[in-house]
């Protein structure tokens, strides 16, 4: 029984204010999860409000507080006891900085893989430029032409340029690198289809490519320049090539489906949400890639050193090593909840 009805109103709000701001959060919509802490306290707080409504039911001249006591018992039951399951927003940020991370270590044997065939034909190409002089002509598609001539020469014009190649075309070149990495990524994924076959052959090409300019600059003494030009995009757009492969590799084992009992169909539908994860993924690194290729990469000495550049690099590479294979990522459950 209350007998100093002003004084349990005075000393009982907070409780009352404090469950109230708890409802008001839940409620709202933005995919709040309660720690276990926050549980318990929640669960108290419930059953603190609802000893207070008990003992203020016989006060006929406080309709308003019982009412109100009713509302703040109500909403927390109701919370407590649904079963149903509540919707939350989609968020993507939260989505891809958690299923792509995640996707990628599930499927890191596709991923080394990809990485191996890459490196065989890196030392492909490697072996061809050293030892054959018209490699890179055989060799070097059309878009790469700037790199058939002597690598010191292009390093000296490069260096002593006073115009601004890329003058107000920044963000048009950016978008044509982007259109075009993303493009061939979602190909050598694609060609997964064909058993894996296409993906194998665009990784080794792809490696070819890059073992012939690497190994070609450094015969020429110009390693410096290679590394300060290649390292702030590559060490995103190689590894996002990689992922794609990575993709391409994984629906090529769903198709065969060697050793695995399951149906096509339920094959492909066990690897699409990681596939779509990786797509999301390299997409968004070949994005970055393309932006510091056209603002940075196209720069050299004297305009920004080269161990700038090259320290960029490592950065980058450090990041992105620690985001998909060491960051701590959100349970399964705790984002679908």
């Amino acid at each position: 029984m209350i007998i100093d009805l002003p004084r349990f109103i005075d000393t009982e709000r907070p409780t009352w204010i404090e469950l109230e701001k708890i409802l008001d959060r839940l409620e709202e919509g933005t995919g709040y999860v309660m720690s276990l802490e926050e549980v318990q306290r929640f669960h108290l707080l419930y059953q603190k409000v609802s000893a207070d409504l008990a003992r203020v039911a016989t006060f006929a001249s406080e309709p308003e507080l019982r009412r109100y006591l009713e509302s703040l018992t109500a909403r927390a039951y109701g919370e407590i006891h649904e079963t149903r399951q509540r919707g939350r927003p989609f968020r993507p940020i939260h989505w891809f900085v958690n299923e792509f991370p995640r996707a990628f270590r599930k499927r890191s044997g596709a991923f080394a893989l990809s990485v191996i065939i890459t490196i065989i034909g890196m030392i492909f190409g490697g072996i061809a430029t050293t030892f054959d002089d018209e490699a890179k002509e055989a060799i070097l598609p059309q878009q790469f032409s700037h790199l058939l001539g002597d690598p010191a020469k292009r390093v000296a014009d490069e260096e002593k340029a006073k115009k601004d190649r890329l003058g107000g075309v920044h963000s048009t070149f950016a978008a044509e690198l982007m259109a075009n990495n993303i493009k061939v990524s979602i190909f050598t994924l694609g060609l997964g289809i064909t058993f894996g076959t296409g993906t194998i052959i665009e990784l080794f090409y792809n490696g070819v490519l890059l073992g012939m300019v690497v190994v070609d600059y450094i015969i020429a003494g110009q390693t410096m320049f290679m590394l300060g030009w290649l390292l702030p995009h590559g060490v995103i757009e190689i590894p996002a090539i990689l992922v794609a492969g990575q993709g391409g590799l994984l629906l090529a084992k769903a198709i065969i489906g060697y050793g695995d009992r399951a149906s096509f169909e339920e094959r492909l539908r066990g690897v699409g949400k990681d596939l779509m994860a990786l797509v999301c993924g390299f997409t968004v690194m070949l994005i970055w890639a393309g932006i510091v290729e056209s603002f940075l990469s196209q720069y050299h000495e004297p305009f920004i050193h080269y161990w700038q550049k090259i320290l960029l690099g490592l950065m980058e590479l450090s990041a992105l090593i620690w985001f998909l294979y060491f960051r701590k990522l959100a349970e399964p459950e705790e984002e679908a909840a």
